[in-house]
């Protein structure tokens, strides 16, 4: 298996469980950098690898009217104070080729969003950049499918790549985790991501919202990572009830720390057969 170099952080192979965490969206820089200085903390704890994440802007919403972030701009001049200030990687998602090069002289990993995953310029154009790239499974995939997206990523001459895997919909404003996924993803090649929140989402189960069903994080992200991955996304908040986008898939901030010591109970074991 390919690793990946991540600043300081390498993931992959025999290398123990890393996180990317953060809020849903950035809803103002200083509760967005607080939220990522109370992760951290947990982390280094912990002695997991940190990895910051919040979305600039939040282009796949349900409705036109949904809050959905400062934007490019303003977003990254967030993103990289953040990034000084706690010294983690950061990544967020890209929407569309021209925010490509600004988001790359900000981010440590470009984040392709699920819906955009067969998006042939987008992720050709995302890899050329020579960041590592996250390519977000579409729910409408099969795992095997995602050799096809890694096949444009390494045409860009890129083996920075890191898979995730966050659902499968029937529609019915519901989405399925398939851990089958996971090691079916992980085996062509590359570091396989579990997104623990966005899996338990239920889109625009709220009519003209996403709704969730946070209370079953903690049992998808253990099944997740006795499957052998090599990073746990999840997505974090200081009160999701107010939180302005995906509250209710999102997790309480005091939830962090407890299901990561059963992440990593669980990963050590499971490392040994990786």
């Amino acid at each position: 298996m390919n690793t990946v170099q991540i600043k300081n952080i390498t993931v992959g192979g025999q290398n123990p469980i890393a996180l990317i965490a953060g809020p849903c969206v950035i809803e103002d820089a200083e509760r967005t950098l607080a939220i990522g200085r109370a992760i951290k903390a947990i982390a280094d704890r912990l002695h997991i690898p940190y990895i910051f994440k919040a979305s600039y802007d939040k282009a796949n919403r349900s409705s036109y009217n949904s809050f959905r972030g400062p934007g490019l701009k303003e977003g990254l001049q967030i993103l990289a104070h953040i990034k000084k200030e706690l010294d983690v990687p950061v990544v967020s998602d890209i929407h569309c080729i021209t925010q490509i090069e600004a988001a790359a002289e900000v981010l440590d990993i470009l984040q392709i969003p699920a819906f955009l995953c067969r998006q042939t310029d987008l992720v050709y154009e995302a890899a050329r950049s020579g960041k590592v790239i996250n390519v977000k499974k579409g729910q409408f995939l099969a795992p095997l499918d995602m050799k096809n997206v890694i096949a444009k990523i390494e045409e860009a001459g890129n083996k920075n790549i890191l898979l995730t895997e966050r659902g499968a919909t029937f529609g019915y404003n519901n989405l399925v985790a398939d851990f089958r996924a996971l090691p079916i993803m992980r085996s062509l090649g590359y570091p396989v991501v579990f997104d623990a929140t966005h899996s338990v989402q239920l889109p625009g189960g709220a009519g003209t919202t996403s709704s969730g069903q946070r209370e079953f994080v903690p049992y998808l992200t253990r099944a997740a990572v006795a499957t052998g991955i090599d990073v746990l996304f999840m997505e974090v908040h200081d009160n999701p009830p107010e939180a302005k986008s995906d509250g209710p898939n999102m997790l309480y901030i005091d939830q962090v720390e407890a299901l990561l010591q059963d992440v990593l109970a669980i990963d050590t074991i499971v490392r040994k057969h990786k």
